[in-house]
């Protein structure tokens, strides 16, 4: 086998130590790269106008391979400074003429066009494939980022949609509608306790077992008479009068007044009707004394005064402006708590669901002993005396009838209208929290945008650096070629292959 047929493979990474270690290039040849990198810079200052020198010196980096290349343009351009001795009198032509030969003394082009090609392999082409990988990671991380607060924007209009679901309303004008709802409030604690007369016979139930008629009093109440008013519950007679307190309404930015009936607490000069009657303290539950003088029986019954005067019974008392209030079975004026009915009050509310919780775990023990005596051989002959009446499935349907009571009176329906009615600032937070969840859903609608519109910037980020990527491989490519060529020569034109080069990228 022929010494020209074999090929000589040089590692294109250490292709600088091997060029240093055949003594082709020298260990300084980088100090004298600078002189001629001066030069060039020089020398581009005062080029003539020409489309193959502008394309060629638009590149990042002048080797010795352009320097050539531009040589044989201006061999063109200045042939008119061409002597008969075949020299050019054209300064530019001298000036690349001079930059050539410091470039072939002591080999010193191949060596850069050496440290070109390793600098371009190992660090220029992967940095720039690297920041069009990082662009097209960057546009699918903003695509995800929309998928995922797409799925936070759903879960927020959702809750948006189920809370105004709860609340009956459309979420538009929230102050109107709220006042709106509090109307259905009677209608909705009617329908809740439909059902109460069927209690009527576990409250029985639970006072035969207590042998005490005087227990769960507000549950008697409502089972006899419906959802009355407290102050028919405390005097036993429905009043003549009602007056409930004005519904305040604390939402921001909303402070106009819906209504004579309703104060919304915006206006420090405005007083309603209530605020102008002073009707006095009244206890309900005091005791009525009548003071009564000695009567005098000295006078003789047969007395009878000397002018007698008949009494007119059918004088009508409102022709003298006097009006009666609260006397006997008349009734008088509910105001304060008293002018809420049994479920709507505040305080007797709470005192109605502790009578139905007691007595649903007053039957939820009878039932687990109904249940102890099928099993057991010893059995309480007091114990079957209050339990005989009842067997298992009545109790489970009178714990049926109190589920759904409870059900509908702890309603997130109810609650929250119940809560607007009796908390001025709970029609605050509530609105806020239907408002900031549209807020958020806006700016969730805001970041999509512009995670678009960023995915869109990094893609074209990416299409913009392609060209840049394909033409540095491509002059990687020529210098790669010119090296191989350039030490082929030297050995008697053996092949040269640099492994590892701009072909494995």
């Amino acid at each position: 086998m022929n010494e020209a047929d074999i090929p000589i493979d040089i590692h294109a990474l250490k292709l600088q130590e091997w060029l240093v270690s055949r003594r082709i290039v020298s260990k300084n040849f980088q100090s004298q790269i600078k002189d001629i990198r001066s030069k060039i810079s020089n020398a581009i200052q005062d080029m003539p106008a020409n489309d193959e020198l502008i394309k060629l010196l638009s590149g990042s980096h002048i080797n010795y391979f352009h320097c050539k290349e531009i040589i044989e343009i201006l061999k063109q351009t200045e042939k008119d400074t061409k002597s008969v001795f075949g020299t050019y009198g054209s300064k530019r032509m001298k000036d690349w003429q001079e930059i050539v030969k410091l470039y072939e003394k002591d080999n010193i082009y191949l060596g850069e066009a050496a440290q070109l090609l390793v600098r371009n392999v190992n660090y220029e082409i992967p940095n720039i494939k690297k920041t069009m990988n990082k662009c097209e990671q960057q546009s699918e991380e903003c695509l995800k980022r929309i998928q995922s607060i797409s799925k936070t924007e759903n879960v927020l209009l959702n809750e948006h949609t189920a809370l105004c679901h709860q609340l009956g309303i459309k979420g538009s004008s929230l102050k109107e509608e709220f006042l709106e709802k509090l109307k259905d409030l009677p209608e909705i604690y009617k329908e809740s306790i439909k059902n109460v007369g069927n209690l009527r016979e576990a409250v029985d139930f639970y006072n035969d077992f207590l042998q005490d008629s005087t227990h769960l009093p507000l549950l008697q109440h409502v089972i006899e008479k419906g959802n009355t008013t407290v102050y028919e519950f405390l005097n036993k007679e429905a009043p003549l009068k009602v007056e409930e307190n004005p519904v305040k309404l604390n939402i921001e930015s909303e402070t106009e007044v819906v209504n004579n009936e309703i104060d919304f607490g915006t206006s420090s000069e405005s007083t309603t009707s209530a605020e102008m009657i002073d009707f006095g303290e009244c206890d309900l539950n005091s005791t009525i004394t009548l003071e009564t003088g000695e009567i005098d029986w000295g006078a003789g019954i047969d007395t009878v005064p000397e002018t007698p005067n008949e009494i007119d019974f059918n004088i009508q008392l409102e022709e003298y402006g006097i009006v009666v209030e609260g006397m006997g079975m008349d009734g008088g004026i509910a105001k304060g708590d008293q002018a809420y009915t049994i479920l709507d009050s505040p305080n007797y509310r709470s005192r109605f669901l502790d009578e139905l919780y007691e007595l649903e775990a007053f039957l939820k023990m009878r039932v687990f002993e109904i249940n102890q005596l099928e099993t057991s051989g010893n059995i309480m002959l007091s114990l079957m005396d209050n339990l005989s009446t009842h067997d298992n499935k009545s109790i489970t349907k009178m714990l049926s009838t109190i589920d759904h009571i409870l059900g509908e009176m702890l309603s997130e329906r109810t609650r929250h209208l119940f809560q607007l009615k009796h908390s001025p600032k709970y029609a605050d937070i509530l609105a806020n929290k239907l408002k900031q969840k549209l807020i958020a859903v806006e700016k969730i609608k805001v970041s999509k945008e512009v995670l678009k519109e960023r995915s869109v910037d990094f893609l074209k980020q990416k299409i913009e650096v392609k060209p840049v990527l394909e033409d540095m491989i491509a002059q990687t490519k020529i210098l790669q070629g010119h090296i191989e060529k350039d030490i082929s020569k030297r050995y008697k034109n053996r092949v040269v292959n640099l492994m590892g080069g701009v072909n494995s990228l």
